[in-house]
């Protein structure tokens, strides 16, 4: 096959770019506005948009999921050891040091990566204050019953749904639970502004103090009501926002059916993908290997045919060298090893994702 087709770099992930006479006319209308940041009207028509679509009343726009999830945090008062997930990119744990957090890990389902509620309790102490949870790749976390445990030792919960746009359980958008939710809009997002993200809570009294932080503090030009942070989104990057809106339908639609061909193509090889049991919008496709020693095999392997794969996530954060306090965490530990996570992006064609296959069956 790859003699059949003029196939060039093959990358782990790609943005999508809408057409570029699109942007040029935003671009335009900001300039002769010349409001390129403060809560400008591309923002303020991206959030509502965005509301609208989640179906949530509070919702703001900030600079990237990062600060998002540092917000949250501030805003909710947390202070003390909160109980994450070890398998996540290394901004979830981050964040919680930055705001002079503990975090304590709790090990994950085997199935679906996500945190395993039934190995929190064990996790919980008298300085555990909060929940903080990734929804893995998109996928829903065990809601309920996160909530059941949070509820009964009076927890906050706040979830990183960093990869979920469009992702809903039962209706619902998967940013309408717990006490805060945040979501990223990177490049190599399935909806992006380029950089740039966005937190949901559920109660005006923790809305009004995420607009404080988002925005230095200020409640007039020369009054402030807290300690607050520069988290604004631009009016470029919004603008971005509202053209790829225009596109989600057709991307979303797009990204399921990669997805489902990967999914049956690797079936055909014996490799099996994760079996989730509900539907998600199949943002990633992670594929756990072998071993980490035929992982690194296939990457070399892969790379020779610039094809490039993605280890994500690695490594376990538990695992990570500056940490205060180290928990085990078998499941995420070995897991993280072996996963990857194949090319998988608007403009990749089903002949390449069939060259790509052919190539790991080759190695198999």
């Amino acid at each position: 096959m790859s003699n059949q087709y003029n196939r060039g770099t093959i990358s782990a992930t790609k943005p999508f770019i809408p057409p570029i006479d699109e942007y040029q006319l935003k671009v335009a209308d900001i300039m002769n506005r010349g409001w390129l940041t403060n809560q400008g009207p591309c923002v303020l028509e991206l959030e509502e948009k965005l509301k609208n679509l989640f179906n949530v009343d509070y919702l703001l726009l900030v600079t990237n999921g990062t600060i998002a999830l540092q917000m949250a945090l501030k805003a909710l008062k947390i202070q003390g050891e909160v109980i994450t997930t070890p398998y996540s990119y290394v901004a979830t744990t981050s964040s919680l040091l930055w705001e002079n957090c503990i975090p304590r890990f709790c090990d994950i389902d085997p199935e679906t990566f996500n945190i395993d509620p039934s190995k929190l309790e064990n996790l919980i102490s008298s300085q555990t204050k909060a929940i903080l949870a990734t929804n893995v790749y998109g996928y829903p976390c065990e809601i309920e019953a996160i909530q059941e445990v949070a509820d009964k030792y009076g927890l906050k919960v706040i979830y990183d749904s960093a990869h979920c746009f469009g992702t809903e359980i039962n209706g619902k958008s998967i940013l309408s639970f717990g006490d805060i939710s945040t979501i990223s809009f990177h490049a190599t997002k399935l909806f992006h502004t380029v950089e740039g993200g966005a937190i949901v809570c559920q109660s005006k009294e923790i809305y009004d103090e995420l607009v404080l932080l988002r925005n230095f503090g200020h409640t007039s030009p020369t009054t402030f009501g807290s300690m607050g942070i520069n988290a604004k989104m631009n009016e470029f990057s919004a603008a971005m926002g509202l053209l790829n809106l225009n596109y989600i339908d057709d991307i979303m639609s797009r990204r399921k059916r990669q997805w489902d061909l990967y999914k049956s193509l690797l079936s055909e090889i014996g490799l099996n993908a994760a079996s989730y049991k509900f539907d998600f919008n199949k943002a990633y496709f992670p594929l756990v290997l072998k071993s980490e020693a035929f992982l690194l095999h296939v990457l070399s392997e892969m790379e020779k045919e610039n094809i490039h794969l993605r280890r994500y996530f690695y490594p376990s954060l538990n695992e990570l060298s500056f940490l205060p306090i180290y928990d085990a965490c078998p499941i995420s530990e070995d897991i993280s090893r072996r996963v990857i996570c194949l090319p998988l992006y608007h403009e990749l064609s089903e002949m390449d994702m069939r060259f790509i296959v052919q190539k790991l069956a080759s190695l198999c």
